[in-house]
């Protein structure tokens, strides 16, 4: 149970007692449970997948560097925003609309945007994944993905099952990530080194890893799911805490065993395709390690990881739209909001066939601006308004690498719009 203020607040339920006291305890550990694999999944969807391939097969063992500092990064944004947006018990965009009128809305459609296209490539990915792992056209495992999609949110009880079919389908990934090592033998001890003191360092990867894996609407993907289960304030801020460091953990190790997957065939001196464009390096690189049944693995791991970005992007991308009205707080309105906004990418996807590269390279350069802008808003918050964290003292050592982390993204921003400019002709 949650309960719901008029000003868009979530505030913690009261207590149970008695008999109830265990089915409360057993409903809070599965409500943190979501939003921990809720962030963790959306964060490694197709477009991780495909890109950790890419960058793998062309930098080997050093680009363990660029997913050591994504995660890095990821830990320092996650533990501030999940903390700052679980003590106000307010969703993001309402939080940062009364912190700095108007930022609250700029924030939203930035978000909402991102996740609508992002979504397009979501239900392709999930078509794709279909069709490589039993031969299904990709436009009807694109419809049967966001069919399953939707019925999660048409369900009564939708936060439920979507955090028990975001943590099976996640149980799936890792369990075949794992065979995959097992079989392809990766050179660890190479890539632990290289990790840590890479020979070369690729900005173009840092930059394109990071923004994918930690901005847009992945940053809120858990707190809102912890606001959703009422699980906020202050006194509530060690269960915050720990969820979200569990969070990028989970997130953290997934991106890495994939990435020695990869790495392993590509140690192997196997020739990769990554210059055509219908070139697909990651199923490439599994069928090349299990043979023809590996790439129907792949299939189910890229099914996998388009249906559960496609939740996340969904319900994430819609717990925003409160910001414009808070009708939008009740729960069957939102839910019913969130299998339109599936619906409008279904749409989109099965008369384009795949989400268009450029709208995709556009959508892009806004997903890498959504996380600086966030980010700077958060700390703002941490560091001047603490009116609105219920008078909470902030930890200013977290503030400290809030802000640097924040001054880093806001550089890798600049980096990412880059090919906007390109694309408009403005460079």
């Amino acid at each position: 149970m949650k309960v719901e203020t008029s000003s868009g607040e979530h505030t913690p339920p009261p207590p149970e007692t008695g008999s109830n006291a265990a089915q409360f305890v057993k409903n809070r550990r599965s409500s943190l449970l979501g939003a921990i694999f809720l962030m963790a999944m959306s964060a490694v969807g197709p477009g991780f997948i495909t890109q950790t391939a890419t960058f793998t097969i062309k930098l080997g063992a050093a680009f363990g560097f660029g997913i050591l500092l994504s995660i890095i990064i990821d830990f320092v944004v996650q533990l501030n925003v999940w903390r700052i947006i679980g003590i106000s018990g307010k969703t993001a965009g309402a939080l940062a609309n009364e912190a700095i009128p108007g930022a609250g809305f700029v924030l939203a459609v930035l978000v909402i945007f991102g996740g609508l296209v992002f979504n397009i490539g979501n239900i392709a990915g999930i078509g794709l994944g279909l069709n490589a792992a039993i031969g299904l056209n990709p436009k009807i495992g694109g419809l049967i993905g966001a069919l399953l999609a939707i019925g999660v949110f048409l369900y009564k009880r939708a936060g439920k099952v979507m955090d028990r079919v975001v943590i099976c389908l996640a149980a799936v990934k890792v369990t075949i990530v794992l065979i995959v090592i097992f079989v392809v033998h990766p050179p660890i001890g190479h890539a632990l080194t290289e990790t840590v003191m890479p020979d070369n360092i690729n900005l173009a990867s840092l930059t394109t890893i990071v923004g994918g894996t930690v901005g847009g609407y992945i940053t809120y993907a858990g707190a809102h799911r912890l606001l959703d289960s009422g699980i906020t304030g202050p006194e509530n801020i060690k269960a915050v805490s720990t969820a979200s460091f569990w969070g990028v953990t989970i997130t953290g190790i997934i991106r890495y065993l994939l990435f020695l997957a990869i790495l392993g065939v590509a140690a192997s001196g196997v020739t990769i395709d990554l210059a055509s464009k219908t070139a697909n390096p990651a199923a490439q690189a599994f069928q090349v390690a299990l043979g023809e049944w590996g790439f129907r693995i792949f299939g189910v791991i890229f099914w996998a990881a388009g249906t559960t970005s496609t939740i996340g992007a969904a319900y994430t991308s819609v717990s925003f739209f409160n910001v414009f009205s808070k009708k939008f707080l009740e729960p069957r309105r939102r839910n019913l909001t969130t299998v339109a906004f599936i619906v409008v990418s279904l749409i989109v996807y099965m008369l384009l066939g795949t989400a268009p590269a450029a709208l995709l390279v556009f959508a892009g350069g806004f997903n890498g601006l959504i996380l600086p802008i966030g980010l700077t808003i958060m700390i703002y918050i941490g560091f001047a308004r603490r009116d609105l964290l219920r008078n909470y003292r902030y930890p200013i050592w977290l503030l400290i690498l809030g802000a640097l982390v924040c001054i880093l993204t806001w550089w890798m921003a600049i980096e990412s719009i880059q090919p906007i400019f390109a694309l408009l002709g403005l460079s």
